[in-house]
Order: structure tokens, then C-alpha cells, then sequence
């Protein structure tokens, strides 16, 4: 180290730090002083290191010089005890200063304390021994300082009074275990307390650094204090406490300190190590912010190794959180700030009021808007887009639109991300003649609508299902000069998929590729939900081999569309699989991960393995929800399996879980499949009584209970009551009447319901024309079901197996075999491949209907059998019976035709003892394995798929949020 020659007064000018400055001890000194040189090294003396880093203040009525000896070394220096409360204890001490400034400082306290000692003069200090003070040295920094022997009582009288508080003693030396009661206990021997402080650490807030203060209350507060620090030095819990009187030096520096902060001023007058750390945090904090905004954990050490956050460094916290949602620890961070004594301002409410509403707690939301307004801070327009998006979020287009209103009114001018708010919120409420009237007034107003608004109107469009508008709006979005992004195409395949034009969506989709656009996560999961809706599993898995060609990773929300299709595929063992890979790759699974899993195999009966996949459900953190109970109870009902279900309701009640109208209406469903009328009213009332909302699905599953029983006026009386709720007829409810009207053989009332549907605008799809074929063909009147299949055709609805099987059975029963053998040779050149019902129901109508002695009937029996047995079908034995009966009229003693058809019955039909009970089984009942019997069994198998309606509308939209 450099050596560095000062010179240092032994009756230095008043000074109130203890800074150590080689600039401050060389400037001017008054002609009364002893001047001395001395040196700083590396290596100091004793005399050098005794002498250095003293800056003493002698009283100013001391006017008489010391005495200056310039033969003799210089003297130890004499200090007077009263005045080491003057020395600094700021730990700012160990750097140097700017000499101006500090020089500034020093006058200004001079003048105080000159001004104080005119007034009231204070006698001579003696003048203690030497060897009094001690003089060391810091190794660490170089930085001398000084230790006193006494305990600093004497020199309490120069502490600015104001900055003291009666009644507090400082305590020293506690254990860093130690606990406010305990200190409260021991020092209330000496009188009332008022509160204990315990100084805490930044690294560990729930120790103590070892220090603390007391403060006693009460009119005897300065004698309780008093006696107090007479015991310093006594041992408590092991150790030797220090208790002396506080001197309200820590108090003026915070106050002084805290002005200068407040005030903002740019110059510094401390550059000490803490304030550079201090900056260098801060900068670093910002960096990390906007570097690495996903990891967390980085960001919040960064913020934890700021020594003093200030209102800016508090504020970005609050809006890192706010954009996570995580609105718990935006709130802890703000009352963190406050009760640091910074007072938040409209843009830290505003980041607040944003945690709130990503998180979807308005009424938090409001709390702090109504704190606001009693502090008097202004909302700004960014305040209001924030409240109108958040209301948005949640479904509130009413509360949206109120607080347009207020901003509208408060600022008169607002942007387009307050508009953008504004009509997302409508959008999302399928009022979009609300949304184009905002969209006209912004263009009015002269507001340029961003593309972001445009996606908006295309996924309102979206939702009602308006494929024209939503083509004009992407056509107006490129005429305008924004390019297509994979949002603008994103809006178009969820539009395709959600209507079940899955080819559109994939003519979309090469489009965007074309034009070099690649696909995300959320473009791809909504492919992949098109294909799921049409139980076209190979298609989707296909979609998922596309995403990882790509290179993109799957998140949780594919991951649950690939366990969906899994389940459809009833391949539960695959699904599970995909659950623990999951978990692998640290992804973590919802009740929405669980549901279909659960679901599946409670339809496929396994309520063993159900219950497992629920307790696992529950193990990895998921707690069960009203949907996953209705998952379990939907799969019991889609077995029929009512008692249990009725077991799990009631374990749902008893887990604390309210049942929502889908969880009756499922019960209502089964009920209604076994046509149990009773039972599906009894929870219909239950939805009333309970104050839940009665939708469509619940009249749905009534009309079923009723039509199934044949109580048709019943029915007609569910839907007088469904009109006088202003709740309108959808598809599934036309056909639930159609097939009723049919099952009966009423023709004329399922034509007039036809009518009724299309004056409602509503459109039949294959379900009602299979109803009201099935109609026709129970009258009898084949020609209206001839037009009926042409009438098809026309509106572009092409037949299915069950209207072919449907008019199979009407061609049979009107004894027309040939017109039936016509039909299912119509049914397989469509493409269509007979399944085993077709053969049941068309074998079951020529052996029943007709006597085969033409030669084309026969012979296409014939064909019939062998693709039977091509196939590898295998009847039933009660079919196996019908048919042995129907053989034995056509052909007595065996033949060509019953050798052939044989091969299709079980092998148990040879065993012995089989034959002859079935036979006579047969003559108790001729109407066993009837086609009448099949028929409606396998008719009722489809009016169950109304269910499937009912269970996609109670399914959660991963992608409704996305926009």
C-alpha cells in the first residue's frame, strides 16, 4: 500500500461521523492545533494504528490550546467520554467521502452544537487517562476503529433529544433462539412493557441476530429503564446480557436516511460496499426479470438479495407475480412494502388488482379498487382495462361492461386494449351483436383495431357456430395488412373441429403450412379433440406422431386427449401408462387426467380397478371434484348398474361434495334407459327442490323415461312445462318424441313432429330419420320410407347401418324379402360393412317372414350364411333356437341351407341334452329371439347415444381460456 502523509489535529474541528478520509484529515486545520504526520501501510505501528481513523470533537468552550510539544512524540489522545455517543455506529462509516460534502456536514453541526453551548454552556469535561481507549485495527477492510470501557451512560447527554424514545433500553448479547415472551418475562420485573423488539436476519427470519431493544410504557417508563440497565452484565439463559439506554442514534440516521431516499436526490454522499452491493443487486434483479421470467426461484433470490428494496424494485415483484397469478404472494410482497413504510402508488395497486383478476378473484379485485379510493389514488385507464379483462375472464359481460362505462366516463379517451377487453367479454357470452357495435365505435372514435381483436370476433364466432362470419372477419384480417398468424388459423380449426368438419380443419392446416407457419401445442390439441368427438382414435393418435416428428413436448393438456382416446379405445392398461409418463416428464395430472380413466372402467364394470385409479387420483394431489364423481356414476349407468350408482351418490354427499343437475340427470338417464318412470321424476323433483338449474339434458332424460314406458302424454305434458320455461327443443329432444311416436307405430304424430322441427329451424340429423323410417316401417308404409331415404339424400345425410338395418326389418315384416336381400346389397355397394346385427335382423326376417321357394331369395340366403361364416360370427343359442324352428318349416329333413347355417350356432348346439329342452323352451314361448324383440333391443341401444350428447357438454374446454 502507498504511504500516504496526513496531518492530524489533536483538537480536530467538530465533526459528527467517524468516516475515515486521508482528504479529510489534510485539509486546513485551525492554527491551534498540534500538527502531527504520521503513515498508513500495510504494516502500521502501535503509535500509527493508536492514532489513525480518530476524528475527536472537543467541546467549543475549551478555548485554551493544548500544549504543543514538537520534541516529543505525539501524545495519545485525549478523549472525553460524554462525547462517544457522537461517533458514528452507521456501518456506511468504512468508506471514504467526498471532502466537500462531508466538510458540508460538519459545519452545519458545528454551528447546532456552537449555538447549543452559548445557550447553555456545559462545564469542562476532565480529561480520562489514556489508557481508557483502546485504538484497533480492522485486518479485514484497514479501517481503524476506536473502543470505549465504559458503558456509554455518560456520554447519552449530546444525543440530539428528539431522536431518543423513553423508556428503551438496548439488550445485547441475547441467544439467536430467543423469543419475544421470554425477554417480556424477564424484564417486566422492573416494570410495565410496552413492546419487544427483536432485531431478525435476512437469511433466516425466524432467528434473531443476537440483539434487540425494550421499550417499557407507562407514566414510570424512564424509572422501569433505569433499573433495568442496572443489571447489565446479568446472565440470562447462559449468557451475559448488555442493557444499556438507547441513544437514538440508530433513529436519526434511519430519519436522515430515509429523507434522502425519499427525496430521490441524485447526489451520493455514501459509497460505501452496501450501497454498491445494494445497486448491484437491483441491476441484477431487473436482469434476471426480464432474462428468465419463467424460473421463479431465480427471480425471487434475486429479489431476497436486495439489502433495502425500494417502492420500484417492489412494485416489479408485484407484477412478476400478478403475471404468474400467483395473487397469495403478490399480496404478501405489497403488505411487505407497506410495512416497510412505502406507501404504494396507482401503478403497484394496478399490478395487485392484476393478480387478482388472473387468478379470477374479483371481489378481491374490488377490495383493493375500494382501498384505492379511500387513500385518494386515481384509477388509470390501465387500471380500468384491467378490471373490465378480468370480469371478462370470469363471464361477467354485466360487470365488464359497467366499468367500460365508468372509464369511459372518467378518462373520455381509452386504447384498444380496453376495447380488446370489452369485447372478449361479450364474445365470450355469445352476444356479438354487442361486440360489432363496440368494434364500429372504435373505428369511430379512431382507434385502430389490432389483430388481436379480430382473433377475438373469430373465436366468439366460433362459439355460435357462425362459419360465414368468422371467414369474413379472417378475409377483412388480410385485407388490412396483418399476416395470418397461427392464432388466425387456429380460430378456423377449432371453428372446423368444435362443428365437426374435421377435413376442413385439416385443409386449413396445410393451408397455414404452406405459407410457413408452423403448428403450436394448443393447434395440434384441437385436431387431435376433432378426431377424438368422431371416435376416430387412429386419426388421432396419428396427430400425436405429428407433434413429436416436430420436436415440440407435449404438455398436459395433449397428454390428457391422448388418454382420452386411449379410454375410447378401451385400451385402460395404455391410458395408465401415459398417466405415469406424465409424471416423468414432471407433468402434473388434474382430476381432468383421471376422469376418462375412471370413467372407463366403470363402464366396462370394473369398479375395483374405478376405486383404485380414484384412491391414485388422490395420492398424486388431486382432490375429487363434483366431475369425477359423475364420471363414475356415468359409466355405472351406461352398464346399468343403477344400485351402485345410487351407492356412490351417496358417498359423494358424505365426502362433503354437493351433486350438481348433471349428476341427477345422469341418474335420471339410467333410469330412463330401464324405464323406470318413477324413479327419473324422483330426481327430477330433487333438482327443483335442491335450486338447481333445470336445462335441456334434464327434460331430456324425463322424455326418455317417458317415451320408453310409452307414456306419451306424460311426455307431451314435460314438454308444455319446457315451453313455458322458455327452454327450447334441440335435435335430441325431437327425436326422443319421434321414437316414442314410433315405438307405438304412430306415424302421423312423428310426421307432424317432423314438420314442427323443421318450422323451428331446427335440423333432423341420421338419428331422427332412422326414428321416423322406424315409424314408417312399424305402419307398414314403406313408400313414406322409401321417400324418406331420398329426402336424405337430398340434404346430404347419408344412411347409416341402423337405417339400413331399420328398413330392412320394414321390407321383412311387409313380406317383401327380395326388396330387403336389395337393400343390404344397397348398404354394402355405399361402403358400409354389415355388422353382426345386419345379419341377425335380415337372417331373422327371411327365416321368419318368408317361405324360401324362390330361387333368388334362396340363394341369397345362402350368400348370407357363408359371410356369416367368413366372418366368424356366432350367434347366440336362443337365436340358435329361433332359427333351428324356422329351418324345420323349410326344409323338413335338412338340407343345403341348414347344413350352412348351422356352422353359425355356438358349439354347445351339438352337446348333448341342448336340443330337446330348447325345443320345448319353444313351445311355452313362440315369441323368443322374435325380430320384433331384437329390433327394439337394438333401437334402444341407439337412443342411448343421446347420453353421449349430454356427457361432452359436461366435459371442461382445455381450449376455451386460450384466447
Amino acid at each position: 500500500m502507498d504511504i500516504l502523509a496526513v496531518s492530524s489535529s489533536s483538537s480536530s474541528s467538530t465533526n459528527t461521523t467517524s468516516h475515515f478520509s486521508p482528504s479529510f484529515l489534510t485539509r486546513k486545520l485551525p492554527t491551534t492545533t498540534t500538527t502531527t504526520t504520521f503513515a498508513l501501510s500495510s504494516k502500521s505501528s502501535p503509535e500509527s494504528d493508536r492514532l489513525s481513523g480518530i476524528n475527536v470533537r472537543r467541546p467549543q468552550p475549551l478555548k485554551t490550546p493544548l500544549p504543543n510539544n514538537n520534541n516529543n512524540k505525539p501524545s495519545k489522545p485525549i478523549i472525553s467520554s460524554p462525547l462517544k455517543p457522537i461517533i458514528s455506529t452507521n456501518p456506511l462509516r468504512k468508506l471514504f467521502k467526498d471532502p466537500t460534502k462531508i466538510k458540508k456536514k460538519t459545519d452545519n453541526f458545528s454551528d447546532k452544537l456552537w449555538l447549543s453551548c452559548k445557550i447553555s454552556p456545559p462545564p469542562p469535561p476532565p480529561f480520562p487517562p489514556p489508557q481508557e481507549i483502546r485504538v484497533f485495527k480492522d485486518e479485514e477492510n484497514g479501517i481503524l476503529e476506536e473502543e470505549d470501557d465504559d458503558d456509554g451512560d455518560s456520554g447519552s447527554t449530546d444525543t440530539v433529544p428528539e431522536f431518543r424514545q423513553e423508556g428503551k433500553i438496548f439488550i445485547g448479547n441475547l441467544p439467536l433462539w430467543i423469543k419475544k415472551n421470554e425477554v417480556a418475562e424477564f424484564f417486566r420485573q422492573f416494570g410495565p412493557i410496552k413492546n419487544v423488539i427483536l432485531i431478525k436476519g435476512h437469511e433466516n427470519p425466524e432467528r434473531n441476530l443476537g440483539y434487540g431493544f425494550v421499550i417499557y410504557g407507562g407514566p414510570t417508563a424512564v424509572n422501569s429503564a433505569a433499573k433495568a440497565v442496572e443489571f447489565d452484565g446479568v446472565e440470562f439463559h447462559g449468557r451475559v446480557l448488555t442493557v444499556k439506554f438507547d441513544d437514538g442514534r440508530k433513529m436519526k440516521a434511519r430519519s436522515e436516511e430515509r429523507k434522502r431516499w425519499v427525496a430521490g436526490s441524485d447526489e451520493v454522499e455514501y459509497r460505501s460496499s452496501w450501497h454498491e452491493d445494494r445497486e448491484n443487486s437491483r441491476k441484477e434483479f431487473k436482469r434476471v426479470i426480464e432474462t428468465q421470467p419463467e424460473n421463479w426461484q431465480a427471480v425471487v433470490r434475486a429479489f431476497e438479495r436486495i439489502k433495502k428494496p425500494s417502492r420500484r424494485e417492489f412494485g416489479l415483484m408485484v407484477t412478476y407475480y400478478a403475471r404468474r397469478g400467483d395473487m397469495y404472494r403478490a399480496r404478501e410482497t405489497f403488505e411487505s412494502m407497506r410495512a416497510k413504510g412505502i406507501e404504494p402508488t396507482s401503478h403497484v395497486y394496478t399490478s395487485l388488482i392484476h393478480a387478482y383478476a388472473v387468478a379470477r378473484d374479483m371481489e378481491e379485485a374490488l377490495s383493493c379498487v375500494r382501498k384505492m379510493k379511500e387513500e385518494g389514488i386515481e384509477m388509470s385507464v390501465v387500471t380500468y382495462s384491467i378490471l373490465v379483462g378480468g370480469f371478462a375472464r370470469t363471464g361477467d359481460a354485466e360487470a365488464a361492461d359497467k366499468w367500460f362505462k365508468e372509464a369511459k366516463k372518467r378518462h373520455g379517451t381509452l386504447n384498444a386494449i380496453i376495447y380488446g377487453n370489452i369485447i372478449y367479454a361479450h364474445s365470450q357470452t355469445f352476444n356479438m351483436d354487442r361486440a360489432e357495435d363496440l368494434v364500429r365505435e372504435m373505428e369511430e372514435e379512431g382507434i385502430d383495431a389490432p389483430i388481436d381483436i379480430y382473433h377475438t370476433m373469430m373465436d366468439g364466432y366460433t362459439n355460435i357456430n357462425d362459419e360465414e362470419k368468422s371467414l369474413i372477419v379472417f378475409k377483412r384480417l388480410k385485407e388490412y395488412g396483418f399476416a395470418p398468424s397461427v392464432i388466425s388459423y387456429g380460430c378456423l380449426i377449432n371453428l372446423y373441429t368444435k362443428m365437426g368438419k374435421v377435413s376442413k380443419a385439416l385443409e386449413v392446416s396445410k393451408e397455414m403450412e404452406s405459407c410457413g407457419i408452423k403448428h403450436n401445442l394448443k393447434t395440434y390439441s384441437m385436431l387431435i379433440n376433432g378426431f377424438l368427438k368422431l371416435n376416430d382414435w387412429a386419426n388421432a393418435f396419428a396427430i400425436f406422431e405429428d407433434v413429436v416428428k416436430a420436436g415440440l413436448k407435449p404438455d398436459a393438456v395433449l397428454y390428457n386427449n391422448v388418454i382420452t382416446a386411449f379410454c375410447g379405445m378401451g385400451n385402460m392398461d395404455r391410458a395408465i401408462r401415459t398417466v405415469e409418463e406424465m409424471q416423468r416428464q414432471r407433468l402434473r395430472a388434474t382430476s381432468r387426467t383421471f376422469m376418462p380413466i375412471v370413467h372407463g372402467f366403470a363402464k366396462s364394470g370394473e369398479m375395483r380397478r374405478a376405486l383404485e385409479i380414484f384412491d391414485m387420483m388422490r395420492r398424486n394431489g388431486c382432490v375429487p371434484t363434483v366431475h369425477t364423481y359423475n364420471a363414475l356414476i356415468l359409466g355405472l349407468v351406461e352398464k346399468r348398474q343403477m344400485e351402485k350408482a345410487v351407492e356412490i351418490l351417496d358417498e359423494m354427499s358424505l365426502a362433503g361434495i354437493t351433486p350438481n343437475q348433471h349428476t341427477y340427470t345422469s341418474i335420471m338417464h339410467g333410469y330412463a334407459s330401464l324405464g323406470d318412470t318413477g324413479k327419473a321424476f324422483q330426481y327430477f323433483t330433487k333438482i327443483k327442490t335442491e335450486g338447481l338449474e333445470l336445462d335441456v339434458f334434464s327434460y331430456e332424460a324425463l322424455l326418455k323415461a317417458c317415451c320408453k314406458s310409452g307414456r306419451m302424454q306424460s311426455a307431451l305434458a314435460v314438454t308444455r312445462e319446457m315451453n313455458s320455461k322458455n327452454i327450447p327443443r334441440n335435435t335430441f329432444v325431437y327425436n326422443i318424441l319421434i321414437d316414442g311416436w314410433a315405438r307405438r307405430g304412430d306415424v302421423w304424430e312423428a310426421a307432424d313432429l317432423m314438420q314442427q322441427m323443421k318450422q323451428d329451424g331446427v335440423l333432423p340429423d341420421i338419428h331422427t330419420y332412422t326414428s321416423f323410417i322406424n315409424a314408417c316401417c312399424k305402419a307398414g308404409d314403406m313408400m313414406r320410407a322409401t321417400k324418406t331415404i331420398e329426402e336424405m339424400e337430398c340434404v346430404g345425410v347419408k344412411p347409416n347401418i341402423k337405417t339400413y338395418t331399420t328398413l330392412i326389418h320394414g321390407w321383412a315384416r311387409a313380406s317383401l324379402p327380395e326388396k330387403a336381400l336389395r337393400c343390404f346389397e344397397e348398404m354394402k355397394s355405399c361402403g358400409l360393412k354389415p355388422d353382426k346385427a345386419v345379419y341377425h335382423c335380415l337372417m331373422t326376417s327371411l327365416l321368419s317372414r318368408a317361405t324360401i321357394t324362390e330361387e333368388y331369395v334362396y340363394s341369397g340366403t345362402l350368400s348370407i350364411c357363408k359371410e356369416m361364416i367368413d366372418c366368424g360370427l356366432i350367434i347366440d343359442m336362443g337365436t340358435a333356437v329361433h332359427w333351428s324352428k324356422c329351418l324345420r318349416k323349410i326344409e323338413r329333413t335338412g338340407g343345403e341351407l341348414t347344413e350352412a347355417l348351422q356352422k353359425t350356432f355356438p358349439p354347445a348346439w351339438n352337446s348333448n341334452g341342448i336340443l330337446e329342452p330348447n325345443c320345448k323352451q319353444i313351445a311355452k314361448d313362440e315369441d323368443v329371439g322374435s325380430i320384433d324383440d331384437y329390433e327394439e333391443l337394438d333401437y334402444d341401444d341407439e337412443s342411448d347415444d343421446d347420453s353421449d350428447g349430454y356427457e361432452e357438454t359436461d366435459q371442461i374446454d382445455d381450449h376455451r381460456s386460450w384466447f
